[in-house]
C-alpha cells in the first residue's frame, strides 16, 4: 500500500517537470502527506496539463457518504479494472499524483521502522492515480486514489505492496484524455518497467500525521 508521502520541492521544479504553464494555486511544500489531506494532482484537458489539489481518499460520484474515502486511499492495480468503484475511472479519469518520496514501515524488533523511499535517478515523480468528482447540493469534492501493485525485489523486504510509479516517458500516456477500455489501462500498468529505488531509515517522528517539516525526512546515521 501507500499511506504517506512527501512533496518537498520548489513549485518551479514541478512546473518545469510537468510542463505547467500557470502557477499552482495554494502550493506548499509537504513532508508528511496523509490520507484525507489534499494532494497535488495533474490531469490533461486535451490541450495542456492542469494541476490542482484533490483530497486523498476516493469518494465515488455515486457514494452516499464521503467517509468512504478513508477506505479508498489505494486501489489494487491487478483488479481495479473489474471493481465498480474504479473501472470507469480506469477508462477515463486517470491522473498523476505528484511526489518526491514515499514512506513505508518495516517491523524491526519491537518497533515499526519508517523508511523514506524514492527513485534513485530523479528528483520528482508521479504515482498512477484515479480521480472522481463527488457532488451534493451543498458540497463539491474532487478526490483521488493511488494505484498499487505487488512489491518488486527491492521493496519486498520492507512491504509486500508498493505504489505504481510511472516512468517519466509514460506519464503523458496515462493522463491522455482518450477513453480506454478498463482492461487496456490495466495492461498499461502491467507493462510498466520498474525503476531503481533507494530507501533510507528516518525518524519515527514521521509516524504521527500531526508532525510536519524537514525533521520527517532526516536520514538516520
Amino acid at each position: 500500500m501507500c499511506g504517506r508521502f512527501t512533496l518537498a520541492v520548489d513549485e518551479k521544479d514541478i512546473r518545469n517537470e510537468f510542463e505547467l504553464n500557470s502557477p499552482i494555486p495554494e502550493f506548499e511544500q509537504r513532508y508528511n502527506i496523509a490520507p484525507g489531506q489534499k494532494v497535488l494532482a495533474i490531469i490533461n484537458d486535451g490541450e495542456k496539463n492542469r494541476a490542482g489539489y484533490m483530497y486523498w481518499g476516493l469518494v465515488p460520484s455515486w457514494a452516499k457518504d464521503p467517509k468512504i474515502g478513508y477506505k479508498m486511499i489505494n486501489a489494487r492495480s491487478e483488479t481495479a479494472h473489474e471493481k465498480t468503484s474504479f473501472k470507469n475511472l480506469m477508462a477515463k479519469k486517470r491522473c498523476l499524483i505528484i511526489a518526491d518520496s514515499f514512506y513505508e514501515w518495516k517491523r524491526k524488533d519491537k518497533i515499526k521502522q519508517p523508511y523514506r523511499i524514492k527513485p534513485t535517478d530523479r528528483k520528482l515523480f508521479a504515482f498512477a492515480g484515479l480521480w472522481d468528482q463527488w457532488k451534493t447540493q451543498e458540497e463539491e469534492r474532487f478526490t483521488c486514489t493511488i494505484l498499487t501493485r505487488e512489491a518488486n525485489a527491492f521493496m519486498e523486504s520492507i512491504h509486500d505492496r508498493m505504489p505504481v510509479i510511472l516512468p517519466k516517458s509514460r506519464q503523458s500516456e496515462w493522463i491522455a484524455p482518450s477513453t480506454l477500455k478498463p482492461y487496456y489501462a490495466h495492461d498499461f500498468i502491467n507493462e510498466l518497467t520498474m525503476e531503481e529505488l533507494e530507501a533510507n531509515e528516518v525518524s519515527t517522528y514521521v509516524n504521527s500525521v500531526k508532525n510536519e517539516g524537514p525533521e520527517c525526512i532526516r536520514t538516520l546515521s
